[in-house]
């Protein structure tokens, strides 16, 4: 096929789907890749609050295989990435590394990396945003993508990576009658996801968190991560990232923006030790990561008419690694 008619589609923009892309387009496949987002990053997230710089998703990252070593260490020498702390409160020596400018920031300089071209001057890899897939539709020798809405007529593709959150994936499938084993179905319909509820905070001085500028606290029954994105030196203004515990964020997931502010505010205020809050947002994540992962790094759901491939924080193993690693798996289960 050529590059204005991709071999493979990816669903979802975030890490996964990036690093799928990037194989893919290694390997000399065309690619098309998909978002329902405004833009690239998926759970890779920041947000401005004025002048304020805020990392809302994934906070930080470690590194434990020499497989993702090897990106980071390029991302480092890119002056894109950098070491933030060995640990919150005490050192554990494990490098936690934050993206220059926000988190974001990484899943934006690698879609800038995916900007390659065929010979005759299209693009190997094609990004479309604000285009939600609903449903996978096999047709024969290709899968048929169509969209939500009437903005974009379906694609038609050899084979599928789906990074998108697993009960968002099955709504894709169910509605395209996607045939998959017993095996497999059973195994993607267990999986579960803790949902996050979080406060962004602008605040009017840096509150004293120690020399991280945050704090990891996986039994509080409040709050299991605070930040302030100044310290951490993403923000030219103090901004506190507040992460609710699993446990408070199921109990305030149904409840409205004013009955999670005044739950979670009198909590945030005495976390902050006097500092004052100046202006707060709140922001939900229901598929923060994985209650318990697939144990391979990504499951191919179907192989006809071509290999349609789960992949994502809930194969293999949860976290920005985890993700990593899935996408490219999932690129390499494509490519064989």
């Amino acid at each position: 096929m050529t590059a204005s008619s991709p071999s493979t589609l990816i669903i979802g923009a975030g890490l996964s789907g990036l690093i799928a892309a990037r194989d893919l387009a290694a390997a000399g496949r065309s690619v098309l890749v998909v978002d329902k987002g405004r833009s690239v990053g998926g759970r890779l997230a920041t947000r401005r609050m004025g002048a304020a710089v805020l990392d809302h998703g994934a906070q930080f990252f470690t590194v434990r295989s020499d497989e993702f070593r090897t990106d980071v260490d390029q991302w480092i020498a890119d002056g894109v990435i950098e070491e933030w702390c060995r640990g919150f409160g005490a050192e554990d020596g494990y490098p936690r590394y934050r993206t220059a400018g926000g988190m974001n920031q990484l899943a934006k300089h690698l879609s800038r990396s995916l900007e390659t071209f065929t010979e005759d001057g299209s693009p190997l890899v094609q990004m479309e945003l604000r285009q939600r897939a609903a449903a996978i539709i096999p047709t024969g020798d290709t899968y048929a993508i169509s969209y939500d809405g009437a903005t974009r007529e379906p694609d038609e593709v050899t084979s599928v990576i789906i990074t998108s959150p697993v009960p968002q994936t099955l709504e894709v499938l169910n509605s395209g009658g996607v045939a998959m084993t017993a095996e497999a179905r059973t195994a993607i319909e267990s999986i579960r996801y803790h949902a996050v509820v979080g406060l962004l905070a602008t605040v009017d001085a840096s509150p004293d968190f120690g020399p991280a500028g945050a704090k990891q606290q996986p039994d509080d029954e409040t709050f299991s991560f605070i930040a302030d994105n100044a310290v951490k030196g993403i923000s030219p203004e103090p901004a506190v990232t507040f992460h609710a515990s699993h446990q408070r964020s199921a109990e305030l997931w149904d409840s409205t923006d004013a009955e999670i502010l005044a739950a979670l505010r009198p909590e945030a205020e005495r976390e902050l030790g006097g500092v004052a809050i100046t202006d707060v947002q709140v922001k939900k994540w229901r598929y923060a990561g994985p209650v318990e992962p697939y144990p391979e790094r990504c499951l191919v759901a179907s192989s006809s008419p071509g290999p349609l491939v789960l992949a994502g924080d809930a194969f293999g193993g949860p976290k920005v690694e985890g993700a990593y690693l899935s996408g490219r798996a999932g690129a390499a289960a494509v490519l064989a």
